[in-house]
């Protein structure tokens, strides 16, 4: 005690040194950046703005010696780019937002934060719909009219209505038609220098009969009902070619112009055919769909040290690989022969820093996994031999024209062509192709982008069926490309447009922007062909999150499932979708009349997709199952995120990002509900 006491008392007795001096701040000698053309700028989308900013001091004059570089900020690099000069490229439409930095040495910097709105040039043609061919006299009927520019990006101006002789058939500025006496007459829908004229006959109004049939029909919650109407005049003669307006009541459910109806709640709904002074009904009576069903959890792969991203079961049933994110670098080979008791066999380190997907040949002999972020930027693809499924062995790799990253393969395989993968370009969007017959030396054999700017061109995702490939095609919506079906006299080598879908995702995700900003991430994600049907899934995250919030409450995925009537191949038309309350919409799979999904911290969800689809999936009660794949002891704890499905042998192998693996059954539907 008296050491340390003697100790303390030298250390206070020491002398004070003196201080150490320091050095007055420097002054900024900027005061402020003066953007040109302004903080808040609108441009044409597909074209070239250069932004100047120029520093000035406290007076307002410009500072001679400064720097100044320009870089993109938040997350609208899908839409658009900036170089370190100013020059903005603007792929598509959308919101970009850059930050101009100047500085002088020895000084700290000074920014600016630049908002550009890209919108769509000038309107190169007017829709029109319905087109009536033929009205009554003293009919109304409402028509929609949309404007488009050259690229086919949709515009939100108003749209003009005329007819050259009002007399006989007058049009108000919403679109609003009545045929007033009988004539022909040419209307006229405008925007800008686009037109689209629709010829109308109004017939007098001979109508003595008028029926709906079925007269009277019982189905379920979801079903599609089509109604026809016949008109008959005094000598029971049929009036052809004419369009009624359509309308129900009460509840909520949809009708179009061609008299298909579906109905969003059990219970009897009043069907119209309205022809002004004349109209009919009809009814129809839903029953509850009923296809709600039990889940049960079978097995699961807990991961937590890494992300887990794509998973594909090998043909055998009894072998799955699982893919890693977040620096992982390895793919994980499973056993699965017992679903409850899954077991890691092995695994295939590569470097990759991601595997975001894998997919077996038809034989199983071989996989295929993608690379992205490698730290050597020799990114593409990665092929390994499983014909010890167990235990795979890398046989060989492709990178040469794919360095920048792969973010989605398609292994296809036809008998004239051969086996060949179709993947992704993260660097310049394009779709390539290549030929794997040879797994052990696999070579490019044709590439295929969409026409647009590189900043605003971006590939997500490819899916391959019957020799087409339906390509998710971010701002350029869907892309089906005949590569082997024989319609457009494509193959492999020689990829062939079909056609395409493409929609106003600013539009349809106004309430993103509205909550989280401007410069979300939003596009066509995945693709999925069906019967007549293709199902597109868009990725959608807000800009920002929840301030304040953290882990779960800081943000969270939107998206909408959109069904797309594929009947007429070269002209994709939308007739159904699905959006959930909360959550997003990501990886697909279908398996008989049965639509799974991972909807990301929406969880694992399933639906029944049976017969015609129209309309709002959810509020028509065809949703099947529900489980949140969120766990306490996951990488993100308590939250789901959920990748996608595979479905084998009436298991659903569900993988979430945050918590591994999890190996689900849909239990058949309860018999015993309560009346």
């Amino acid at each position: 005690m008296m050491l340390l006491s003697v100790a303390v008392l030298a250390l206070v007795q020491q002398p004070t040194p003196p201080p150490v001096p320091t050095l007055a701040p420097t002054a900024n000698p900027i005061a402020k950046l003066i953007i040109t053309p302004g903080l808040k700028v609108t441009m044409q989308a597909q074209d070239t703005l250069r932004i100047v900013a120029t520093p000035v001091d406290s007076v307002g004059k410009p500072v001679p010696n400064a720097t100044v570089r320009y870089f993109s900020a938040g997350s609208g690099y899908f839409e658009a780019s900036v170089d370190s000069l100013g020059l903005i490229h603007s792929g598509s439409t959308g919101a970009f937002t850059l930050t101009a930095v100047a500085r002088v040495v020895g000084s700290r910097p000074v920014t600016e934060r630049i908002e550009v709105r890209m919108v769509a040039g000038p309107a190169a043609r007017v829709e029109v719909s319905p087109r009536p061919t033929a009205l009554i006299a003293g009919q109304h009927l409402r028509l929609d009219a949309v404007a488009f520019s050259k690229v086919g990006d949709r515009r939100t101006d108003k749209v003009t209505w005329a007819s050259s002789a009002p007399r006989t058939l007058a049009v108000r500025n919403d679109g609003l038609v009545t045929a007033v006496a009988a004539g022909t007459a040419t209307l006229s829908a405008r925007s800008g220098a686009a037109e689209q004229r629709v010829e109308v006959k109004v017939l007098p109004n001979t109508i003595q009969s008028l029926e709906i049939s079925p007269a009277s029909i019982d189905a379920k919650q979801g079903d599609v009902v089509r109604f026809k109407f016949t008109a008959k005049n005094a000598q029971g003669a049929p009036i052809t070619g004419l369009t009624p307006q359509w309308s129900f009541s009460p509840g909520q459910g949809l009708i179009d112009p061609s008299g298909a109806f579906v109905g969003y709640e059990a219970g009897t709904y009043l069907i119209t055919a309205n022809f002004g002074s004349r109209s009919a009904e009809a009814t129809v009576t839903l029953a509850p769909r009923d296809v709600r069903r039990p889940a049960t959890i079978v097995g699961r792969v807990p991961r937590t040290r890494f992300s887990t991203e794509e998973v594909w079961i090998h043909p055998d049933g009894k072998h799955a690989y699982l893919g890693s994110g977040g620096g992982g670098d390895v793919l994980f080979a499973i056993d699965i022969s017992n679903p409850a008791n899954p077991i890691v066999t092995d695994s295939v380190i590569t470097n990759t820093r991601r595997v975001n997907d894998v997919m077996s040949t038809p034989d199983g002999k071989f996989i295929v996994f993608t690379r992205e972020g490698a730290s050597d930027r020799k990114n593409g693809i990665v092929i390994a031999s499983t014909e010890d499924p167990a235990h795979p062995k890398v046989i060989s790799e492709f990178t040469e024209t794919v360095t920048a990253g792969v973010h989605s393969a398609f292994v296809y395989q036809q008998e004239k062509y051969g086996t060949h993968v179709y993947l992704t370009n993260d660097g310049t969007g394009a779709m390539h192709v290549i030929d794997i017959s040879d797994p052990y030396h696999p070579k490019e054999v044709a590439q295929w982008r969409t026409d647009r700017p590189d900043a605003g061109r971006s590939l997500h995702d490819i899916d391959v069926q019957d020799g087409l490939a339906y390509l998710s095609y971010w701002n350029d919506g869907l892309v089906i490309l005949d590569i082997g079906n024989g319609m457009k006299g494509g193959s492999p080598s020689n990829p062939q447009l079909v056609s395409q879908y493409k929609y106003d995702l600013n539009e349809l995700y106004r309430d993103v922007e509205a909550s989280g900003g401007p410069g979300f991430i939003r596009g066509t994600h995945t693709a999925w062909r069906h019967k007549n049907y293709v199902f597109i899934a868009d990725e959608v995250f807000p800009a920002s999150g929840t301030k304040g919030g953290k882990d779960a409450s800081a943000g969270r995925a939107y998206g909408r499932l959109q069904v797309l009537d594929v009947s007429d191949i070269s002209r994709p038309k939308p007739v159904a979708w699905y959006e959930p309350e909360f959550g997003g919409v990501h990886n697909l799979w279908v398996a008989g009349d049965t639509l799974y999904m991972g909807a990301y911290n929406a969880g694992f969800r399933a639906f029944d997709i049976s017969g015609e689809l129209k309309g709002d999936l959810r509020a028509s009660g065809r949703e099947m199952v529900h489980v949140n794949t969120a766990d306490l002891d996951g990488r993100v704890k308590n939250t789901a995120m959920t990748w996608g499905v595979v479905v084998r042998d009436g298991l659903a192998y569900v993988n979430d990002m945050y918590n591994g693996l999890w190996i689900i059954r849909i239990e058949p539907r309860r018999r015993d509900l309560t009346p």
